[in-house]
């Protein structure tokens, strides 16, 4: 438990109002925000959940899912429990939730040096925020993003995107990379089924770009829910706003993983090709299926010859461009590199992997 970084005091009450997220939640003494992990204690509000562990795992980087950002590599993958958003399509929903549901702060601790520690041990170039959402657990997640930065460790957020400009001034110098789920073009979809809002997002996506920020947009289509005139907005979005070549996945959803929509149908897989075309007619270079393996749309391919420039299996890659540049064509792919070398590191550290 640790001091939070942003937040206001109401002195007549010793109510707070937290500045971490657009909820911007008024907290009562002995209350919690809507993330179920950030509470005020006698006038000060603090996050219940630094340095407290819920999920540790060596994953691709692929599967956040990353494709045009280190390609081919694994990323320390990390989280705590609570999130800012009640989404009822959830998949990690027990992690997510669990804190609003019971109260409880499950996790194991962990020094921000210790994650640095393994990276390093197991030479893993990036640290992934993930699982749930970083914005409630930034002071951790800051903390450890310092020390990678120093030692040549990219960054990487998996978000819903609904932070505070102040967090994002806070953590972009230290951020390479943020993909965020984008889950709708709705205010009325957000409101029903993720209690949170589109226009906050929207903005933040405009301003992680502004500052140079590696960004990658996933959506869930879900069956009966997602309308193909939402997917058309949201890709004109992105090419007016975020530019071409932003990668765009459009995930495959399954009703059984999801914490209140049992009843849906699984997504028909005709449906994603469909999305990924529009995407594609819209002029978006690279759109990806998720959820999906074997079709055609989860490789790369040169968006000037259409040449495949990278055959996706799983999570396995292979690669054919050069120097991320079509080996046909020399046109640039827009795929970010390692340009570091990571320090040799055994100090004799274990680590357990938490399977998710």
């Amino acid at each position: 438990m640790k001091e939070a970084l942003l937040y206001k005091t109401i002195v007549k009450n010793q109510s707070v109002q937290c500045r971490a997220c657009n909820h911007f939640c008024i907290i009562a003494p002995g209350k919690r925000g809507k993330c179920g992990v950030r509470e005020n204690k006698y006038g000060k509000l603090f996050s219940l959940v630094w340095g407290r562990i819920n999920s540790l795992n060596i994953d691709p980087i692929e599967k956040k899912p990353f494709f045009h950002f280190l390609p081919g590599s694994q990323t320390l993958s990390l989280c705590t429990v609570g999130c800012n958003f009640a989404c009822r399509n959830c998949q990690n929903w027990q992690i997510s939730q669990g804190p609003k549901i019971d109260g409880k702060i499950d996790g194991q601790n962990f020094l921000p040096q210790k994650i640095i520690e393994i990276a390093l041990k197991y030479k893993i170039p990036s640290i992934s925020y993930t699982y749930t959402e970083p914005t409630v657990f930034f002071e951790y997640a800051l903390e450890i993003m310092k020390l990678a930065k120093q030692k040549g460790i990219k960054n990487c957020w998996i978000s819903n995107g609904f932070m505070s400009k102040d967090l994002i001034e806070i953590i972009s110098p230290y951020l390479d990379a943020i993909n965020v789920d984008l889950k709708s073009f709705s205010e009325e979809f957000y409101q029903k089924y993720c209690k949170g809002r589109l226009h906050p997002i929207l903005e933040n996506l405009k301003n992680f770009k502004k500052r140079g920020i590696w960004v990658e947009i996933t959506t869930l289509f879900i069956s009966d829910i997602t309308s193909i005139s939402d997917i058309k907005k949201i890709a004109k979005f992105i090419k007016n706003e975020l530019g071409s070549e932003t990668p765009w996945h459009i995930s495959r959803f399954f009703p059984e993983i999801s914490w209140q929509l049992r009843t849906l149908p699984s997504t028909p897989i005709q449906d994603i090709k469909d999305a990924c075309q529009i995407g594609l007619d819209e002029g978006l270079k690279y759109v990806y299926a998720g959820n999906v393996p074997g079709l055609a749309s989860e490789d790369t391919y040169c968006p000037k010859c259409h040449k495949k420039m990278i055959n996706r299996t799983g999570y396995f890659i292979e690669r054919f461009d050069k120097n991320g540049k079509c080996s046909n064509c020399q046109e640039d792919l827009n795929i970010i590199e390692q340009t570091t070398k990571l320090p040799k590191e055994d100090n004799g550290i274990k680590i357990k992997i938490h399977e998710e």
